[in-house]
């Protein structure tokens, strides 16, 4: 996780206004233009089998079907053109966009 994505999931959880928020939940599902889509939400607490990274002071909950997939993947944060968490998974290396362009891991 880069220090952009980090601020970013801080900012949210301030702006949540829930003390009870206790982190990130990371997951992978099969569709998107490059085979998978990557779903985010604040969370209270970590489900059983989750693995919980730590980036200073972010927790990342990622379940158990997740956790191959996401392995060695970077979220990244990008104000443009529009704002939004970025991933850069060599996990999906090889798989192709919408456009034909490199899809999720476009900088393998």
């Amino acid at each position: 996780m880069t220090e952009n994505a980090a601020a970013a999931i801080r900012r949210l959880i301030v702006e949540a206004r829930d003390q009870e928020i206790a982190g990130v939940r990371i997951s992978v599902r099969g569709g998107g233009c490059a085979g998978v889509g990557y779903d985010m939400g604040l969370e209270t607490t970590a489900a059983e089998g989750d693995a919980i990274i730590q980036f200073d002071d972010v927790r990342v909950f990622v379940d158990a079907g997740s956790q191959l997939l996401l392995a060695g993947a970077e979220v990244d944060f990008s104000d443009s053109p529009i704002a939004g968490f970025v991933f850069n998974n060599p996990n999906a290396c090889g798989k192709t966009g919408c456009d034909g362009s490199p899809g999720a891991g476009a900088r393998c």
